[in-house]
This record gives structure tokens, C-alpha cells and sequence, in this order.
């Protein structure tokens, strides 16, 4: 029996053709995954395209420049912080609050956004001040404080312990050590961070 050429290849199925929300979140997706993986200087327009199966022209639509499309990614990627942990006790709600600050800085928006940090010129990082502070270290000092009054309330905490230098003791350790001594925070890492440095800091009659 002799096969037709028509016949003999297998069917192509045409992919669905995405517009809108849906696009833009693959493009997104994309350039969070290329930030990743290769890094805010191997990142270009052309991967991104190619990582979320669209044409060069439909993220030059959107996102003009490189800086545009990554401050957007990482502003929609990161986790947010709504809700501040509340365990009876301000040692065990600090703890968990930095479990879930390691989440997001080790997660892939996370390391997106520390590639940007460390790759980055400074006119560069200027750019993307406002979503490192927006998306991760405000929302994390606002549960700081949030936590902190509780134990004021509770005669827990000194009452004066909520004022600035406190509330950056933490995203600044976290971040600090992160960046300048790769430290991925695990388990005893954070504990220690919080029984040694900031239960002694809050405590109700310290000076």
C-alpha cells in the first residue's frame, strides 16, 4: 500500500492564539524565569519573547525597554504580606514572619529580584528601588510593627521597641546577609537571628 505524503506526517494541532491578561502573564512568567535563570544581564527581550512562544513585537508593545517589562514582572510576582502571624507570643510571630520573608526572597520572583540587586548599575537599581521597597521590605516592616504593638499590649515588648531602627533590624539582616554572605536562611539560621538579636532588643525592661 503506498501512503499518500498528505497522510503520512501526523496532524499539527494549531496552538490557540492568546491575547490580553493571558499573554501578558506568559510574557511576565517569561522574563521572571529568564531573570532566574540567566541573570538581569543575560535577560533580553528576545528570550522572553521566545520563553512565552510570542513575537518580539508583542513585548515591545507592552513594555517599551527591558526595565519597564522587568519592574512590572517582579511588582506582579512577588508574594504579598497581608496578614502578620499571630502565635500567642512576639518570638514565635517574628520567627514565622521571617519564614515567610525566606519564601519570597528564595523564590523564583525572589531570585529575579536579587539579580536585579546585584547585576545593576545604580542609575539601573534606582528603577527598581520602588518595587524592592514596595513589594518586599514596606510590607514586611508593616507586620513588624503590627507584631511589635502586640506585644506592647501585652506588656511583652518594651514600649518603645516600634520605632525605625527596630522594624529594619530584620529585612536588613535578611537582606544584608543574603546578598554579601549568600546565606539562604534556614530553620536555626532565623531562630538564632531572633532569640540572639531581637528578643534581647525587644524585651519589656531592657534599655
Amino acid at each position: 500500500m503506498v501512503t499518500s505524503r498528505w497522510t503520512a506526517a501526523p496532524a499539527q494541532t494549531a496552538s490557540p492564539r492568546r491575547r490580553g491578561a493571558v499573554l501578558e502573564r506568559a510574557i511576565l512568567d517569561a522574563a521572571l524565569e529568564q531573570l532566574s535563570t540567566v541573570g538581569w544581564n543575560g535577560l533580553t527581550m528576545e528570550g522572553v519573547a521566545a520563553g512565552a512562544q510570542t513575537g518580539k513585537a508583542a513585548v515591545y508593545r507592552r513594555w517599551p525597554s527591558k526595565e519597564d517589562l522587568v519592574a512590572d514582572a517582579l511588582q506582579s510576582g512577588l508574594p504579598r504580606f497581608d496578614l502578620a502571624p499571630d502565635l500567642g507570643n512576639v518570638r514565635d510571630d517574628l520567627v514565622e514572619l521571617c519564614r515567610q520573608v525566606r519564601e519570597a526572597m528564595f523564590s523564583r520572583p525572589g531570585f529575579a529580584l536579587r539579580s536585579v540587586i546585584h547585576e545593576c548599575d545604580s542609575p539601573q537599581a534606582e528603577r527598581f528601588q520602588g518595587v524592592i521597597f514596595g513589594g518586599l521590605v514596606e510590607p514586611t516592616v508593616r507586620l513588624l510593627r503590627e507584631i511589635i504593638d502586640r506585644g506592647i499590649a501585652r506588656g511583652e515588648t518594651r514600649p518603645d521597641a516600634a520605632n525605625g531602627y527596630v522594624l529594619d533590624a530584620i529585612p536588613a539582616m535578611m537582606m544584608y546577609r543574603s546578598k554579601m554572605c549568600a546565606s539562604e536562611w534556614h530553620e536555626p539560621d532565623i531562630e538564632e537571628m531572633i532569640d540572639q538579636l531581637m528578643v534581647p532588643l525587644l524585651r519589656a525592661g531592657s534599655a
